[in-house]
């Protein structure tokens, strides 16, 4: 019988192997919103049918989180890990191998991919690292964003040189590539435990009722916060008029390499400043970066709205995992299906939102108003005392 490893090599390890999985996963979260406008003028889309393929990525995005908390119980964490990014791979790759139908199906498949492999990496993360939550789960979301980050950027070079069906297909390899590597690591790398299928979750709801309904709306409210903005930013700054494509193409970039550095600062800056603390002042940046987009009217304007938006929003989802993690504990592997598919949720439905309003008022300005709107909300719920009640009662 193979010697099971110890706690300390196997966080490391399973840290670490969750850790590259975001890199891919990273790129093919935000792989919609760069290619929008390429996929709006090969498939003949105005700002709501184009708004409504957020929607399909979202949909099968939701349904697989709701799955992946039950496949996390019965089968663990690397399970629905590799079969996330499997499915991911596929979609990816064949999203532009046929017609508009058959693309709207990948970019489900691809959806429900990540929607399998998220939750339970986050998760596992933050089971693994119970002293340092807030910070690794920085660490997870920084190699994210590195691939968030890289994704425009290759985008407009594949589409200078007419070469996006061979970029897809590279991130398919490279997303494949991380699954099999998931797959080859030892069964006796030992992961932490989880709620049994058959436990309830409920108890701990009705214990915990208000910062339940707190942390849902935060999970709900961040991801389609930062899907209506990077999701659209590249089309708003096309629709300005006063940029080249390669220019408006790349503009999320700016958004996502904000989100990048901050998430690499944040681990260093936990260790001044609380994590709440760094929440609220980050909204505060991101509430004025997503009203300053709204008065941009170049590119110089976009690019400085994107990075404040993305360095402020940066920490506000791993803080929001970490409060998630601590606040539930063991639970957390049934009750984070419903947290993050309440986020899927809001990922689809919110830049949905942003393309009726704007096909309404014909013009995308109107949308936009929807992330400020966000983070204001966001702001809001932060505003709360989430001091432990141990803590308070020292206090």
């Amino acid at each position: 019988m193979p010697q099971l490893e110890s706690p300390e090599n196997s966080s490391v390890i399973l840290t670490r192997a969750a850790y590259v999985s975001f890199v891919p996963i990273g790129i093919g979260t935000v792989l919609l919103g760069p290619m929008l406008p390429s996929l709006s003028t090969r498939w003949a889309l105005d700002y709501a049918q184009a708004g409504a393929l957020f929607t399909a990525q979202y949909l099968a995005s939701t349904c697989a989180v709701a799955l992946s908390g039950f496949l996390v119980s019965r089968f663990g964490f690397r399970f629905a890990m590799k079969l996330g990014i499997f499915l991911m791979a596929a979609g990816i790759a064949l999203l532009m191998e046929g017609p508009r139908f058959l693309g709207i199906l990948c970019i489900a498949l691809y959806g429900g991919g990540i929607g399998l492999a998220v939750p339970a990496a986050n998760l596992l993360v933050a089971e693994l690292n119970p002293g340092r939550r807030s910070a690794t789960l920085n660490w997870l979301n920084f190699y994210w964003s590195a691939g968030a980050v890289s994704c425009p950027f290759l985008i407009s070079w594949a589409s200078r040189h007419q070469q996006v069906p061979l970029f897809l297909r590279l991130v398919a390899v490279l997303s494949l590539a991380v699954a099999f590597g998931i797959a080859l690591i030892p069964g006796h790398v030992v992961e932490p435990k989880t709620q049994s299928p058959g436990q309830s979750a409920m108890p701990a709801v009705q214990q915990k009722l208000f910062p339940f309904l707190a942390l849902a709306a935060l999970f709900f409210v961040y991801v389609g916060t930062e899907n209506s903005f990077g999701g659209w930013v590249a089309s708003y700054a096309k629709a300005l008029g006063n940029m080249s494509p390669a220019e408006s193409l790349m503009t999320p970039s700016f958004f996502y390499a904000s989100l990048m550095v901050g998430r690499l600062f944040a681990p260093a800056i936990l260790r001044i400043v609380n994590d709440i603390a760094l929440a609220k002042l980050g909204l505060i940046l991101a509430c004025g970066g997503t009203a300053g987009l709204l008065l941009s009217g170049g590119l110089t304007g976009v690019i400085a709205s994107a990075c404040a938006t993305g360095f402020g929003l940066s920490g506000v989802y791993p803080i929001t995992i970490a409060l998630f993690s601590r606040e539930f504990g063991s639970a957390s592997s049934r009750l984070g299906s419903v947290m993050f598919v309440l986020s899927n949720i809001g990922g689809g439905l919110l830049p949905w939102i942003v393309g009726v309003f704007s096909s309404r008022q014909g013009t995308l300005k109107a949308g936009l108003y929807m992330p400020v709107i966000g983070c204001a909300a966001m702001l809001a719920l932060y505003l709360r005392d989430w001091t432990e009640p141990e803590a308070r009662q020292r206090a």
